[in-house]
């Protein structure tokens, strides 16, 4: 784990102030510090979520509000907000348990994500909005080159609704089939239902992700079937 935050300032274009709160920002909720990211995660995904709303709003002036909710949904998201945390290697600061370590946490969708939120939180507390507006709309366009619907909405679950709708009048239904694995590391299995027809199954370390995982799967199933 790197403790110098030289290049995470450079990364972000950002020097924190305040070492405690950037410390609080790192802190996954299983090591043993008293402080974690929750909090901060809580405000970052609130202050992410209108950043991104608003980039997109001027972005796109002649795209419908439907569109925009679809983009903004697949920026402001666990594998979003994972793939700009990979893009200024947020994993190699965090603190976590052994337990963690050995788990491959520091690659963990989740773990990063909440990170990225906690980071965004932590900068917006101690600058403010305008800052964080400024990193995001750097991180975005050197990770996402071109920002569009073809190349960046990746709502699965969305697809899948709007295909059967169209093809079998109904909607899908998500089915847990099993929870295992502490608490620390669970793995959610979902099955896909449509008209009590199981199309797919998948796994994820988060319900949302084998939900999207088992989408995916269902619509390449579906598609398939329609060939």
């Amino acid at each position: 784990m790197k403790t110098n935050l030289i290049e995470l300032e450079r990364c972000l274009g950002y020097r924190f102030k305040n070492l405690e709160t950037i410390t609080e920002a790192l802190t996954h909720r299983s090591y043993t510090k008293i402080k974690n990211n929750e909090r901060l995660e809580f405000l970052g995904d609130a202050v992410l979520d209108l950043v991104v709303g608003e980039y997109l709003f001027f972005k796109f002036p002649h795209v419908s509000e439907g569109e925009l909710s679809k983009l903004r949904a697949s920026l402001v998201s666990e594998k979003g907000f994972q793939e700009l945390a990979c893009s200024i290697n947020l994993g190699e600061y965090i603190y976590i348990s052994a337990a963690e370590e050995n788990n491959n946490g520091r690659e963990k969708a989740s773990i990063l994500s909440n990170a990225f939120e906690a980071i965004m939180g932590a900068i917006y507390l101690e600058s403010n909005l305008e800052k964080v507006k400024e990193i995001i709309t750097k991180l975005l366009e050197k990770r996402y080159p071109q920002i569009d619907m073809q190349h960046i909405f990746k709502d699965y679950k969305t697809t899948l609704q709007e295909l059967t709708q169209a093809h079998f009048g109904v909607i899908p239904d998500y089915v847990l089939l099993r929870a295992t694995g502490p608490d620390h590391q669970k793995e959610f299995e979902i099955s896909v239902v449509i008209n009590k027809k199981e199309f797919s199954r998948a796994k994820g370390s988060t319900k949302k992700e084998a939900e999207q995982k088992s989408a995916k799967i269902a619509i390449e199933i579906i598609q398939k079937e329609m060939n």
